[in-house]
């Protein structure tokens, strides 16, 4: 493993953001923070400026109605699992793209968000806001773009889950870069 002791400051949040998936704590996570922490996150790179992306926060009073209308499009035996696990976060940040139909404004649109979600994170994580980006069968539902209110033409991206955290999760290992490059040798 590399020695983080001469990374920048940047460098070490990079490889020190870790994926916080439970063992969330009660603090609540308010809409001000969430706010506060995209008005930073959204200066990532965005193809003609299209700037693809719109939120919408679940707050932790809201979040028991909401894990519960989420969990009723699983089959009936499903949905108590569901419905717990949407409860275990503090609150969620529901990541939505504008899909249009050319497939190279669709891609770069998919590219911006994901920028702008490793941006959030990155923010977050300075903050000891713990986060995972879920793509959960849920996300792909129609009832559950109803249920959001979102357009045919758009696509959830994810469900950002979100809580406060007292133990970092473990570092997992990344495989050298040099597995994964090479040269054009024309």
């Amino acid at each position: 493993m590399d020695s983080t002791d001469n990374k920048t400051a940047l460098a070490k949040a990079i490889r020190e953001r870790r994926s916080v998936k439970k063992g969330y704590n009660d603090k609540p996570v308010t809409e001000e923070v969430i706010l506060d922490l995209l008005e930073d996150a959204v200066w990532a790179p965005t193809h003609g400026m299209r700037q693809p992306w719109r939120f919408i926060f679940v707050g932790p009073e809201k979040l028991g109605s909401f894990a519960k209308k989420v969990a009723s499009t699983y089959p009936e035996e499903r949905q108590q699992n569901r419905e717990d696990y949407l409860n275990e976060p503090n609150a969620i940040l529901v990541v939505v793209m504008d899909e249009p139909e050319i497939p190279k404004q669709w891609e770069e649109n998919y590219g911006a968000v994901a920028s702008m979600i490793q941006n959030f994170w990155l923010l977050a994580w300075e903050k000891q806001l713990g986060a995972v980006w879920k793509t959960n069968p849920h996300i792909y539902d129609p009832k559950v773009k109803e249920i959001l209110n979102v357009a045919e033409e758009e696509k959830i991206v994810g469900f950002l889950h979100l809580g406060y955290f007292d133990e970092q999760p473990a570092e997992k290992e990344r495989m050298p870069v040099a597995y994964k490059f090479s040269r054009f040798e024309g």
